[in-house]
């Protein structure tokens, strides 16, 4: 066997190397075979007519030999290997070898190899036969050589097969690894299976020929209809396998395809010392912006062909060592498998997108396509491929959350990490059992401006775990709403805020409370129902409600959402557009969706203080929600300052430190008790500076 279709990737200073193996090997060749010739010393004129067809039909095959495919390289499996095993068994090492290498040398001429490629050849098989011989000559007399065949003589062919593959395969695979570099124990493997196959069948029917020759010489040529048979057998599975790489629609690998070569680029990897390793594997994944809407609008046909000049294009903009790949729908990926850095990976991916940016025209129409695009390196961010396209997935959809064309894979944004996951069970298991972790609500009050009275409260969650202890709120969120947890931990927000309201209106507090929900709680009428079955458990009024919603859930699905706000608008319950000023909300969210306030985000309150383009967007904010008749409250007011500022410009409500901390639901009503409101001073400027 031998490798026929390898791309040159070759580290520089494995040549002389790889040239000096080739010598040794050859130079082996001719030490073995010409002692086996001196030594049995058959002139070539004396060997029979018999030899001589077998040696012409040996050459008439390799002329054409046929392929056994592997995951990684082509491997051609010479017919002649059959007619010089049963000359080996019949007339002997030299005999065979002239037949093997003859054959061998016409392949080389026709295909116009290198001669060093044909030498190499040569010897590789002349050291096989001669390990072989070598165990046949265990035996008193050859097998089959007298006409007869044992037991033993079948367990002798056997490992003599076993010792011609071994041999001959790993001088192959040493060759190639020191041509082209990559894991060494990867190249010995990655085609053992196809390529032994067809070894083995060649091999065994060398037997076969013996019988026939000692039967009679006409039937020699009658080997060439099962060789006619594998070699179609061979063609099509090399076809099949072939296929079984490929995209049918753009040609490209698919992810069979691309698992092998994220595999065994890894592979590769490992074999570079940790301390000379200077490059990275880089996974990058991409799919199509609003290619679903291509295919409702102009239909399937064109969305393939947009398939189609999508994928021409990556293959035209990537190194010559890349991979590109379909994964499935839009889906694509590209491996680079010699990346020097993060910043090369992202230059790589900037390639890519632009190569995308021009307008497709398909029938005269031009189509913009637009992709969002996401990238894992290794060994940075995984060291196989089941970890590498998941953060690669990860990075591609943070890319399109933010609006960005590149992203990297940042841990922050993986919200199916093993250690979120394990947070994720957690939380689930402290919800469903009591006693396991404290889910907790604290509130903060929110208070009048104008009057100092208490209005409200903000519900805020408190998880402590049994072993992180206390839990941030952000990253409570974050592990959450991603999951059907976050249903679950919406829905006992609303039980024990309502139960609480209850409690509250039994001791002669009327109090309204604001609760949080996420994108996933109002993507279904099911938190309306929900919420209108407890209130009604309870009896609280809707108006003691408020539902705080971020720009972020309007923003992923507003048909969706807007349905569920205005269910719960109807039901009267309150709804505030919470972190205002954040997101990406435009005039017309606020002018159509049923919404009684909006909330500052804090980030803009606390820097009031300090810069005046803060101060310049509460300014705006107030103004803003003032005209459309939405009532405004600042979070995050924690000084005296910033407080008479807010009073000053009309801000209806605040909450923050300089009220009250959030605190347990008992706390409430003895801070209540002993709560004096501020006093403002009679004089309050008209246009004060930034919060002074």
């Amino acid at each position: 066997m031998e490798p026929t279709s390898l791309r040159n990737t070759a580290p520089p200073g494995r040549r002389l190397a790889f040239f000096g193996y080739l010598g040794l090997v050859i130079l082996a060749a001719i030490a073995v075979v010409v002692p086996a010739a001196i030594e049995q010393g058959t002139p070539l004129l004396s060997l029979p007519g018999t030899y001589w067809l077998m040696f012409a039909l040996a050459c008439a095959a390799d002329a054409r030999p046929f392929n056994a495919t592997g995951p990684r390289q082509s491997v051609a499996v010479f017919p002649s290997v059959c007619f010089a095993f049963a000359a080996l068994l019949i007339w002997g090492l030299p005999a065979a070898v002239l037949v093997q290498a003859s054959a061998t040398l016409v392949f080389a001429w026709r295909m116009r190899h290198s001669f060093w490629r044909g030498l190499f050849n040569v010897g590789q098989y002349t050291l096989a036969l001669s390990a072989a011989y070598g165990i046949l000559s265990l035996a008193p007399v050859i097998p089959l050589r007298d006409g007869t065949v044992t037991r033993h003589d079948v367990v002798l062919l056997l490992v003599a097969c076993s010792v011609w593959f071994a041999v001959s395969h790993g001088l192959v695979a040493t060759a190639v690894w020191l041509r082209f570099g990559g894991s060494w124990r990867q190249t010995l493997t990655t085609t053992v299976g196809s390529e032994g196959l067809a070894a083995f069948a060649l091999l065994l029917l060398g037997p076969f020929l013996v019988a026939a020759a000692q039967t009679s010489g006409w039937l020699i040529p009658l080997i060439v209809v099962p060789l006619y048979a594998v070699y179609r057998t061979a063609r099509l599975s090399q076809e099949h396998e072939r296929l079984s790489l490929l995209d049918p629609l753009t040609g490209l690998a698919n992810r069979k395809a691309l698992f092998t070569g994220v595999e065994e680029a890894i592979a590769a990897l490992r074999e570079i010392p940790a301390h000379a390793q200077d490059r990275r594997l880089a996974l990058i994944v991409l799919d199509l912006d609003r290619f679903k809407q291509v295919n409702d609008a102009l239909g399937h046909a064109v969305g393939d062909r947009l398939l189609i000049e999508v994928g021409r294009r990556l293959a035209g903009c990537v190194p010559a060592d890349a991979v590109v790949a379909r994964l499935g729908g839009d889906e694509f990926a590209v491996l680079a498998p010699r990346i020097a850095d993060v910043e090369a990976a992202q230059a790589l991916a900037t390639t890519i997108s632009v190569a995308l940016n021009d307008p497709v025209r398909l029938d005269g129409m031009p189509l913009d396509v637009a992709s969002s695009i996401g990238i894992a390196l290794s060994p940075d961010h995984g060291d196989d491929f089941t970890t590498l396209l998941r953060h690669a997935d990860v990075a591609m959809y943070d890319a399109k959350t933010r609006g960005d064309t590149v992203a990297v894979y940042v841990p922050e944004s993986d919200h199916n990490s093993p250690a979120r996951l394990g947070l994720l069970g957690d939380l689930r298991r402290s919800l469903e059992t009591p006693g396991f972790g404290e889910v907790a609500l604290y509130y903060q009050p929110q208070v009048d401006m104008s009057s100092g009275e208490v209005v409200g409260v903000e519900a805020l969650l408190r998880w402590r775990h049994p072993v992180r202890g206390l839990v941030s709120p952000e990253e409570l969120i974050k592990v959450a709403e991603h999951s059907g947890v976050m249903r679950l931990l919406t829905y006992r927000v609303i039980d024990e805020v309502l139960a609480q309201l209850a409690r509250w209106a039994e001791g002669g507090m009327q109090l309204r409370a604001a609760i949080n929900v996420s994108v996933r709680d109002l993507h279904t009428t099911d938190l309306v129902d929900y919420l209108a079955e407890r209130l009604a458990e309870y009896g609280v009024a809707a108006d003691q409600i408020q539902l705080e919603i971020t720009e972020g859930a309007l923003m992923a699905d507003p048909r969706r959402v807007l349905a569920t706000l205005q269910r719960l608008d109807r039901l009267g319950v309150a709804l505030s557009l919470d972190d205002f000023g954040t997101g990406y909300s435009s005039l017309q969210h606020l002018r159509r969706l049923p919404l009684s306030e909006v909330k500052i985000d804090r980030s803009f309150v606390l820097g009031m203080s300090t810069d005046e383009d803060d101060a310049s967007i509460v300014r705006s904010i107030i103004e803003l929600a003032g005209a459309l008749g939405l009532r405004v409250v600042a979070e995050g007011v924690e000084d005296e300052r910033t407080w008479r500022w807010l009073v000053a410009h009309g801000c209806h409500v605040a909450q923050g430190w300089f009220y009250a901390r959030p605190m347990p639901a008992d706390e409430l009503p003895r801070w209540l008790a002993k709560y004096r409101p501020p006093m403002l001073l009679r004089a309050v400027p008209n246009q004060p500076e930034a919060a002074s």
